[in-house]
């Protein structure tokens, strides 16, 4: 695994104050239920804003992830049983937290027979009993490639189906070793193919040492399999343990990536130094590049430094 004594110096334009009172309300609700978020395992710079706007993407199957990702801060380790009460607590939560759009994500559960994808589905069930007219979007991993544990999660109809792709072809072993790019690729094209009217979604990070050239391919590898909307990141390393940081992408380069976007023809491609696949995803969703009106994505993204 790559590694380095110190980490590089983050640029100005990636320094995020921490806001909001609202932080700690979201926290003891999360914590009352017994409920995990990827905003606070996976230590995602977002959290005070999403947080402050009393929003969260859930985290379910506990907070031990089977796998080992050289980039990811979430703890790895021998999991828990599944907790048959989680999805209701999911739903409970996002009823509490007002939420017309929720994002549920998971660790691995290699440990578990359907790697989780029946949790999944009990989750979007319990959302859309409790909350009927939110959307929901999940963010899956790659189920050991288990074609009946895709379709379980798709046969529950959330709005929103996405996996992310997580870095170049070049790069993937070394940061994602117990992951596949193709097997990726394959689970996207299938999702299309088992569930067209639902949305195919997957994003990536930059800066793990990628060229341009790796970044359109990988781009055109998403387009190719059908993925709708794309987001691209800026990596942090989360400790010294994780990969390093090759290069800080400055915020002017990804006006480049959103514009081969454009090109390719996704419905839309979200890209800046904070974005993460869930930040701001019901935005994503909703984006309608064609519109004469400025979508709240677009806004958003003309407040980014430049």
């Amino acid at each position: 695994m790559p590694s380095t004594p110190h980490r590089q110096r983050k640029p100005e334009w990636l320094r995020k104050p921490v806001l909001s009172p609202e932080l700690r309300n979201v926290r003891q609700l999360l914590r009352d239920l017994n409920l995990n978020t990827v905003c606070e395992e996976a230590s995602c710079p977002n959290i005070a804003e999403c947080f402050g706007h009393g929003t969260a993407t859930f985290m379910i199957g506990g907070d031990r992830c089977t796998r080992r990702c050289h980039y990811c801060d979430v703890t790895t380790g021998k999991p828990f049983p599944l907790d048959p009460r989680e999805p209701s607590n999911v739903a409970e939560a996002a009823a509490r937290l007002g939420l017309k759009y929720v994002v549920v994500t998971a660790v691995a559960r290699d440990d578990v027979k359907d790697g989780g994808a029946r949790h999944f589905a009990r989750t979007i069930s319990a959302i859309r009993q409790r909350l009927p007219e939110a959307e929901v979007e999940v963010l899956i991993p790659d189920f050991k490639g288990e074609a009946e544990a895709l379709k379980t999660v798709l046969d529950a109809e959330p709005h929103v189906l996405n996996h992310n792709i997580e870095t170049v072809r070049s790069v993937f072993k070394s940061v994602r070793p117990q992951g596949d790019y193709d097997r990726s690729l394959e689970l996207l094209a299938r999702s299309r193919e088992f569930a067209p009217q639902i949305t195919t979604k997957s994003g990536f990070m930059v800066g793990l040492g990628e060229t341009t050239d790796e970044i359109y391919q990988t781009m055109d590898d998403l387009k190719q399999v059908g993925v709708e909307l794309v987001t691209i990141g800026q990596y942090l390393q989360p400790s010294l343990n994780h990969v390093a940081v090759s290069e800080y992408i400055p915020p002017e380069r990804y006006g480049l990536y959103r514009d081969h976007g454009q090109q390719l023809g996704f419905r839309a491609t979200f890209a800046g130094p904070f974005i993460r696949s869930s930040f701001h995803a019901g935005e994503l969703q909703h984006h309608q590049p064609s519109s004469d009106v400025a979508s709240p994505v677009q806004e958003w993204i003309a407040l980014e430094p430049r």
